[in-house]
């Protein structure tokens, strides 16, 4: 494990992307254990403005939040929920990304979601491939009506937007958690691993040292751990990777549509409300940019990780 760390960080683009995500996990690790600050409790009044430099010059504004105009028109707006948008008397707070629709810390929820949306993008991640390791494996090395079989179940997920098998489930379920969100996008994510398995696996199982376990008697899920699944190794993890990334993007595009975790926040979530409280049509954009740049941040740098290690595992683009 270590000299593949080691043999991965001569690429450039692996040390950026995992610079830059070890940054985020690192944010996502220690903020929580320096700000105590429940991410879903109403800590300021609708929309108001970040005010880092308000605290950090030490000058009290008069107007708290938004402009007079925009205070009316996000009134409007929460009244069509029947909400009332009532600005706290109490002492301002420091907000850094300023509050939500719902009077939240921006900041705070921003990194509650990031790890919600982490911990969906990992679970979605391993189930994706794990079934699409076992399935491809089995059928690149069973041939016959089994690979069969298996590639016209793989062909006919593909064939079908995973989008749209994703949304049906994600409709048909009443009460959803984070687990449950990523357990869906885990079980709707795994053809492409599946194809691409395979096809790695039905160059190698003809390779001579699997014919000689074949010879020795060993049994097919032996070799198949043993003997195959060794040389497929880099695959996998890059494979994982990007599992991942599509995992939070996923996540992110369901959570916008309702369809995602409750009661929880999540980065897709965050958008879903800055959305339904019309963040952008009253000029709110620290209720919706951060989320947009996280997303960005965590998915490019997972992409160059990938991408690193392919030119270190690639021998086409190491040449």
């Amino acid at each position: 494990m270590g000299h593949l760390l080691g043999t991965a960080f001569k690429s450039g683009k692996f040390r950026f992307g995992f610079t830059v995500l070890s940054l985020v996990l690192l944010m996502v690790v220690f903020f929580p254990i320096f700000n105590r600050t429940d991410p879903l409790s109403m800590e300021g009044g609708l929309f108001e403005r970040p005010n880092l430099l308000e605290f950090m010059g030490g000058e009290a504004r008069e107007e708290e939040g938004m402009s007079a105009e925009e205070q009316a028109v996000a009134d409007d707006i929460m009244a069509q929920f029947g909400l009332s948008a009532v600005v706290k008397e109490t002492p301002k707070v420091l907000h850094v990304l300023g509050t939500d629709n719902f009077g939240r810390d921006t900041l705070a929820e921003l990194v509650a979601a990031t790890r919600t949306s982490l911990l969906i993008g990992l679970i979605a991640g391993t189930i994706a491939t794990i079934i699409g390791l076992t399935i491809g494996l089995v059928a690149g090395y069973s041939g016959g009506m089994v690979d069969n079989l298996l590639s016209t179940v793989t062909n006919i997920f593909i064939v079908i937007p995973s989008f749209v098998i994703l949304v049906l489930v994600s409709v048909s379920i009443n009460s959803r958690n984070f687990l449950t969100t990523a357990v869906v996008i885990g079980i709707t994510s795994w053809p492409w691993t599946a194809r691409s398995v395979r096809a790695q696996t039905t160059s190698l199982r003809n390779r001579d040292h699997v014919n000689l376990s074949k010879l020795s008697g060993h049994s097919m899920p032996r070799i198949i751990v043993r003997d195959v699944l060794p040389y497929l190794g880099s695959y996998v993890m890059m494979a994982f990777i990007l599992q991942v990334a599509s995992g939070i993007l996923s996540e992110a595009s369901l959570s916008m549509l309702g369809l995602g975790p409750q009661n929880v926040a999540s980065l897709g979530l965050m958008m879903h409300w800055a959305m339904d409280f019309s963040a952008l049509p009253v000029g709110a954009w620290w209720a919706f940019l951060p989320v947009v740049l996280m997303i960005a941040l965590i998915t490019f740098s997972l992409n160059l990780i990938n991408s690193g290690l392919d030119q270190i595992f690639n021998p086409q683009i190491r040449s």
